[in-house]
């Protein structure tokens, strides 16, 4: 079923309310829910002021699929439309990839393509790193190795960014590197990552065969 989300209120009885500080907009939307006594699917989004419990959401409400992290605001901001004015602080947690794919050259990897396999044993790309440090490239690149016939993403293309039509100009390696990398919580169905990944380091002393299973999120990994 579906739930309908209320965290901000803008206009209250035909009165704008954007230039109201948000603990006022706050207040008169816990008003509302009070007042109509609203239940499901109407939910007012939990809110508090204890950084205790606020760390607490950020670390076992984000287990659920579609959390991400949780919002910092302002008490006494106005509502600025087009403009970021909360914080957002995403979890992230560290997980084991493949290295299927890179941009730049063997010898100057600028980021990598990741993949992981499927239960049929298909090499799914699942998402690409930001570009890396120059140490951590000279480090990825030491262990790189050309892709041989019959690489599982021959003629494939790969967004530059999550829902863009611009493509990466990426060079096929040898499926046999393991990465660990930091990945926050924006995972599409299937185990996508939307957002770029934070390589942390190679893992030498895994094999591809320890890397989680497509799909199987970040919380899955080789110890």
């Amino acid at each position: 079923p579906a739930f309908f989300v209320a965290f901000d209120l803008l206009q209250h009885d035909g009165q704008e309310l954007l230039t109201r500080p948000y603990a006022e907009r706050r207040a008169l939307l816990e008003n509302l829910f009070s007042e109509h006594a609203l239940t499901a699917p109407w939910t007012l989004c939990p809110q508090t002021m204890d950084l205790a419990k606020a760390r607490e959401w950020l670390e076992s409400w984000t287990d659920v699929s579609g959390v991400e992290g949780i919002l910092i605001k302002p008490l006494n901001g106005r509502y600025l439309p087009g403009y970021r004015g909360w914080t957002k602080i995403r979890r992230r947690d560290t997980t084991e990839m493949i290295v299927g794919a890179i941009t730049g050259t063997l010898t100057r990897p600028g980021l990598l393509v990741l993949g992981r396999h499927d239960q049929d044993g298909r090499l799914r790309a699942v998402g690409r790193t930001v570009p890396l440090r120059r140490d951590a490239a000279r480090q990825v690149a030491e262990h790189l190795t050309a892709a041989a016939p019959g690489h599982p993403w021959t003629g494939a293309k790969f967004s530059a960014t999550w829902g863009s039509r611009d493509t990466l100009d990426t060079t096929l390696v040898h499926p046999v590197l393991v990465a660990e990398v930091s990945a926050d919580r924006a995972i599409d169905h299937g185990g996508v990552y939307r957002h770029p990944l934070r390589f942390q380091r190679l893992r030498l002393d895994v094999g591809i065969e320890d890397v989680p299973r497509f799909g199987e999120g970040p919380a899955a990994a080789v110890g």
